[in-house]
């Protein structure tokens, strides 16, 4: 059933909300740092203590972020001036008895200095444990939030936000897009998303259609795509999560077709997953799905590897399942058993951003980051961007000695030695990138001595020859061996060129 959230209703509870202060501010400074840091993770008692008798915001927060049954007096008082028939009519809050709950999850969504509201479907937590719909539409969730972090937000002309769900990504490129487009397969979702861009008074098209179907003969300057990329059999439980499509088939599909609805320059950015099977190389594997013969740009990152018992675990709680009953143990069973029969050991996860080049040659690389670092990655894809550029216009070998480089603020140097009779005897020289991902390399004696001498002074050449004079090595040799590693050091803003030193990598 589609929610009937006219303009009127989500107008007059926008006025609501702001009568009421229920945003991300007044949430915070109405809990506390400790009741809001409670109910993060998952407990609520200190945030219903914070709120008893705090007047209409006290109520919403109960209502909406607490999933408390409350008077039907105080939710008409703290949604006025939205009549409480037209909430009901809505599926805004629906009876509990003689008391009112939430029928929808209205929550404030807040990052820096923006904030908004979401409009999503309820979690199976706020449901009493029971499941949600098949076609339930997903709030903002870990899974969107990584992608947030994960994107850039250097301004663009126009934004495709592909699958939209409840609107997270759409929201987010409100702050550096000038025209949005949004669409989605599911007709609960757009619904839920046309709530959600009216209350924030944010203009956004939104199209009806499977995948790229919907904008077909269009270009963007950028997508940004949180696929139903659950990987199983080919199955749709849930609309949110399961594409129909059999295994990576739908991570596969998006990151086919995205290039081709880029404009030149335009980027794309996703959450995906792929599987891991004994002797096959997960790079090889998702480097297959780009498309044959485009000049596209690629970076592969894998955040996550998850063993197939754990996977089916994970997701079928986060649909509300009981392991334990009846239908969790089918679930479960069908889906390991469909894991083992194709052979699937692991599966991965992680993000993909994808450039249209009109380079004759794309760059196409795959990361393992599964270490932990806090630093978002958006801003550093469009780093990792910038020094592919770089790197590609100075691809011969005389190009790179030829440019001056400097050892970036960020970057350290660990040395680890181990005792002898004549003192410490250095094992192993680790350079490490202290913001960003957080890259590591080893590198040798002479490679810590030309780091150390990387300060925009002289041209990489010079500094290898310098290096071979003093520490009596072949110059000739010495620089076939250092400008592949001299690259990756550029590539992941180890080593910058001098002309970027100061500012931004």
């Amino acid at each position: 059933m589609i929610p009937d959230l006219s303009h009127d209703r989500i107008d007059r509870l926008r006025d609501a909300f702001r009568a009421a202060g229920y945003d991300a501010d007044g949430v915070v400074e109405l809990l506390g740092p400790e009741a809001h840091v409670a109910l993060g993770r998952g407990e609520p008692v200190p945030a219903l203590r914070a709120t008893t008798d705090a007047g209409p915001l006290g109520t919403l927060v109960r209502l909406f972020l607490l999933g408390q049954a409350e008077p039907q007096a105080a939710v008409e008082a703290a949604l006025a001036p939205l009549p409480l028939t037209d909430a009901q009519a809505a599926g805004i809050v629906v009876a509990d008895g003689d008391r009112l709950r939430a029928g929808l999850d209205v929550r404030p969504h807040g990052v820096g200095d923006d904030s908004w509201w979401v409009v999503s479907d309820l979690d199976s937590d706020l449901r009493g444990g029971r499941p949600v719909e098949p076609d339930h539409v997903l709030g903002v969730g870990h899974a969107s939030l990584s992608l947030v972090r994960a994107t850039s937000r250097r301004p663009v002309g126009s934004v495709l936000d592909l699958g939209t769900g409840c609107g997270v990504q759409a929201l987010h490129a409100s702050t550096h897009a000038q025209r949005i487009t949004a669409t989605d397969v599911s007709k609960r979702a757009l619904a839920l998303a046309e709530a959600t861009f009216r209350l924030n008074e944010i203009d956004v098209e939104l199209t009806e259609g499977e995948w790229f179907d919907p904008v077909r003969g269009r270009r963007f300057d950028m997508v940004v795509c949180n696929p139903p990329f659950v990987v199983g059999p080919p199955r749709t439980d849930f609309t949110y999560r399961d594409s129909g499509l059999a295994g990576d088939d739908a991570s596969a599909l998006v990151v086919r077709q995205l290039p081709a609805f880029l404009n030149e320059g335009g980027t794309g950015q996703l959450l995906a997953s792929w599987v891991h099977r004994e002797g096959e190389d997960w790079e090889d594997r998702v480097s297959r799905w780009l498309p044959p013969g485009a000049g596209v740009d690629a970076w592969f990152v894998q955040r996550d590897v998850a063993d197939p018992a754990l996977y089916v675990g994970t997701w079928l709680r986060d649909a509300g399942y009981d392991l334990r009953s009846p239908q969790g143990v089918q679930k479960a069973g069908e889906w390991l058993d469909w894991f083992e029969d194709n052979g699937v050991v692991g599966i991965g996860f992680g993000f993909v951003t994808l450039r249209r080049t009109d380079a004759a040659r794309g760059e196409v690389v795959c990361e393992d980051l599964r270490h932990a670092f806090d630093d978002p990655l958006g801003p550093e894809s469009d780093q990792w961007l910038r020094r592919v550029d770089w790197l590609r216009a100075n691809a011969s070998a005389e190009g790179l000695l030829a440019a001056r480089l400097v050892t970036a603020d960020s970057t350290v140097l660990e040395q680890v030695s181990e005792p002898g009779d004549e003192g410490w005897s250095p094992l192993v020289h680790r350079l490490h990138r202290t913001d960003g991902p957080g890259w590591q390399h080893e590198v040798d004696e002479l490679g810590v001595r030309l780091l150390a001498g990387c300060r925009g002074a002289l041209p990489l050449g010079e500094l290898l020859e310098l290096l071979a004079m003093g520490f009596g090595e072949d110059a000739e040799e010495l620089t076939r061996a250092a400008v592949p590693v001299v690259r990756e050091l550029v590539r992941h803003g180890m080593l910058v060129p001098a002309e970027w030193a100061g500012g931004a990598q």
